[in-house]
């Protein structure tokens, strides 16, 4: 009897790891329907028999097919590793190197999970609530970028820039549509993508004094 409280926390572990196995069926499963044959023509019930539970079990998991989306969404963020961004971003102070972090997540984002994003927005435009999540989803996102701009030191954005346009030149520049057509029409690689936002990122938005590498200040005042 003394080992029953154990035996009963460990049980209780394993319905939660069972709980995040079965959404994690039921994401994969949604994710494989939408892509293949769309949004529109995707139920909540070719869900349930695609991911091998029942109907009651998705709607208890994501409670509609707009929540269900909104979970692929987040997924999305996983396949990115946010995690690596964000400790990249903490990691150190330069403006430079924030950009070329946050170009590498938007290019994994992309790279990954580009057909998801493209799918949710399509969708949205027959579909209000999915447009919904999609335009919640990018405030999100120009809310972070946002976070990290006004985190710099004064002068370290181009003169008569401010944060919230530099969040709007940011969107411009690093989106799905420039990835897709510099990845599909022009043959670019992802590792060039990158490498060109970051750059492209730094010319248009940190100031001249930002933007000289430390090695070079250094050499001046020697």
């Amino acid at each position: 009897m003394e080992n029953e409280p154990g035996r009963r926390r460990y049980n209780s572990l394993r319905r939660v790891a069972q709980a995040h196995q079965t959404r994690a069926e039921i994401a994969d499963a949604a994710r494989r329907l939408f892509l293949s044959q769309g949004w529109a023509a995707t139920t909540v019930r070719d869900v349930a028999r695609e991911a091998g539970v029942s109907v009651p079990t998705v709607y208890a998991a994501y409670q509609n097919k707009a929540g269900l989306v909104w979970a692929l969404a987040d997924a999305a963020d996983l396949a990115a590793d946010l995690p690596q961004a964000i400790d990249e971003l903490e990691a150190t102070a330069d403006p430079r190197r924030h950009l070329a972090t946050m170009a590498g997540y938007d290019r994994r984002l992309y790279e990954r999970a580009g057909d998801l994003i493209a799918l949710i927005r399509d969708a949205g435009r027959t579909e209000p609530e999915l447009a919904d999540t999609y335009l919640l989803g990018r405030r999100q996102v120009g809310e972070h970028r946002l976070q990290v701009f006004s985190s710099w030191p004064d002068g370290t954005l181009r003169p008569g820039l401010d944060a919230p346009t530099a969040v709007d030149i940011y969107a411009a520049l690093c989106n799905i549509d420039v990835y897709t057509t510099l990845r599909t029409e022009r043959s670019w690689s992802p590792d060039r993508i990158e490498r060109w936002w970051g750059e492209a990122l730094a010319r248009e938005l940190l100031s001249r004094s930002a933007t000289v590498k430390p090695s070079s200040a250094m050499a001046r005042k020697i």
